[in-house]
């Protein structure tokens, strides 16, 4: 036994209307329901407003004649601003949900091609969330104006296998916006790459404050204005990006900085000031190391986080400002807090979203993706590609992920590494004396305060103490790894075409020993002392 079609549609207070004979010679979607000849429609559900009543019966006794077997029920349905979403969804949803609906012996067809956009999109989402347990029901006008045609209509079953493209487009815009966050990096690493899928999620659905801890270079800033451009494109901000370092702020310029001032308002107030959380209307605001905030300027930030509201130093006049708080730090607040120094309602208020950001030494398998993206954008940025060769990457990358790589600066230790090599590669070539040099003076940076180099003894022993007095620590650094080269090579031939591997292959004349001793004698140094010396 078939089932009984239902259709619950609004009326259409300008496509079904019309009270005269003419209103049959045009395309009724209401009335086309119930016109087509191998579908009949036994009962349908007609919500309307109070005010179109007149309407809704003349629809009824019109259906009657096209359709003598299809029972109308007319569903009175007032709300006071048919454009409020809330207002139109919660009288859908008050009616559904006191609707019996007979599964066993009925099916549902949600009519939206009538009503308001507004209630056309509550309609969706009724089905969407099976409040209507049904499939959507789309009409459409024929082509040519004829009388008698109802033109066509579709059913679009949300369930089916068919809409997975809809998925797959949101799935595509999620992995798009994951990729945003993390610049194009393909990282390696799952807790970093499980960390990011939360704040894409937060970042597009809440407006609450979000707080990033981790060490100085774990990317902080940098995360923070991709979440603000990420919300930027999906219209959830329409301001602007502002970035403060709350450790450069003290005194009286901290609070007119943040909340802005009246002339006059202390010594040097010359004139108002908006204040940075003004700039940040209907924005984000990122406060970098907040913890370094005092305690009245955290009162003050509180009050406005809360209550979008604050008074500038001098004003007994509150402003306003909407803005989203994302704030930076690179202690524990919570020991902040147990000793005072940060306010516990404040830190309760910013909490809500936490995330601490691994630094690179926890990301080893992360190093080499960033590297690539690092001379990809050194490229864009100088005009000038640069490559390492596979032994002298292979020589980075095992020195960049090993113990003795603290990278304290984290991404900003890496990224200056990656652009030293790159500028002074030759041919764009970043060999492996370079690579070794490099690692020396990351080595070199290291190093606790004061600690000497080793390789300072022997070079100073080679070079005129004029000469070395006058090299800077790059020259050193790239020198010494020349010397060492030098030192393990029998013969000036072999340690040339150790340094030149690349370069070499694409000179149509080979003379590697002329090219290093050139090299050596900008030094004041021969082979012959390098080998008496070694």
């Amino acid at each position: 036994m078939s089932k009984r079609t239902v259709v619950i549609g609004f009326l259409g207070s300008q496509l079904d209307s019309g009270m005269g004979a003419g209103r049959w010679e045009k395309w009724r979607p209401t009335i086309s329901l119930v016109q087509h000849e191998d579908t009949l429609i036994n009962r349908l559900e007609l919500l309307h407003s109070a005010k179109h009543t007149a309407l809704a019966q003349q629809l009824v006794r019109d259906i009657a004649n096209a359709s003598p077997d299809t029972v109308v029920n007319l569903v009175p349905m007032d709300v006071v601003d048919p454009w409020d979403f809330g207002e139109m969804y919660a009288a859908l949803y008050d009616w559904a949900r006191g609707y019996r609906f007979d599964l066993a012996h009925e099916q549902y067809w949600a009519h939206i091609t009538t009503g308001t956009h507004v209630a056309q999109i509550c309609m969706f989402l009724m089905v969407e969330s099976r409040f209507i347990p049904g499939v959507l029901l789309q009409t459409a006008p024929p082509k040519k104006q004829q009388l008698g045609n109802p033109g066509s209509y579709t059913l679009i079953d949300l369930d089916l296998s068919r809409y997975d493209v809809l998925a797959q487009r949101f799935n595509q815009a999620h992995a798009e916006a994951l990729e945003f966050l993390k610049s194009g990096i393909p990282t390696r690493n799952k807790r970093f790459n499980a960390l990011i899928e939360e704040i894409e999620r937060v970042a597009v659905r809440s407006q609450a404050p979000v707080l990033l801890t981790g060490p100085t270079g774990a990317g902080k800033s940098h995360l923070a204005r991709r979440m603000f451009e990420l919300k930027k494109t999906r219209h959830q901000v329409q301001g602007d990006f502002v970035e403060v370092n709350c450790a450069t702020l003290r005194g009286d310029s901290a609070a007119s900085t943040l909340f802005g001032h009246k002339k006059g308002a202390f010594t040097g107030a010359a004139a108002d000031r908006a204040g940075l959380l003004r700039t940040a209307h209907q924005g984000v605001l990122f406060l970098d190391e907040i913890g370094e905030l005092g305690l009245d300027e955290q009162a003050m930030l509180l009050k406005a986080v809360e209550e979008k509201r604050f008074f500038p130093m001098g004003s007994d006049r509150e402003v306003s400002s909407d803005f989203q708080l994302i704030a930076g730090t690179n202690r524990d607040l919570r020991v902040d807090v147990a000793q005072g120094r940060f306010r516990e309602d404040l830190f309760a208020r910013i909490n809500l979203w936490a995330y601490t950001l691994p630094g690179l030494a926890q990301r080893p398998e992360d190093i080499e993706p960033n590297v690539d993206h690092l001379l990809s954008r050194f490229a864009a940025e100088s005009g000038r590609a640069a490559r390492f060769n596979v032994e002298a990457k292979a020589t980075y990358l095992r020195f960049a992920k090993s113990a003795n790589a603290m990278w304290s600066g984290n991404f900003r230790d890496l990224s200056g590494s990656v652009t030293r090599m790159a500028t002074l590669a030759d041919g764009g070539r970043i060999t492996t004396s370079l690579v070794e040099a490099e690692i020396q003076r990351l080595q070199w940076l290291w190093q606790s305060p004061g600690a000497p180099l080793e390789a300072d003894v022997g070079l100073n022993g080679l070079l005129a103490p004029d000469v070395a007095e006058a090299l800077d620590l790059f020259d050193r650094l790239q020198l010494e790894a020349v010397v060492r080269i030098c030192q393990e090579s029998d013969t000036l031939s072999e340690a040339g075409r150790r340094l030149f591997d690349r370069s070499r292959v694409q000179r149509s004349v080979v003379n590697d020993a002329d090219r290093l001793r050139k090299y050596l004698l900008k030094f004041g140094l021969s082979w012959a002392t390098i080998r008496q010396a070694a």
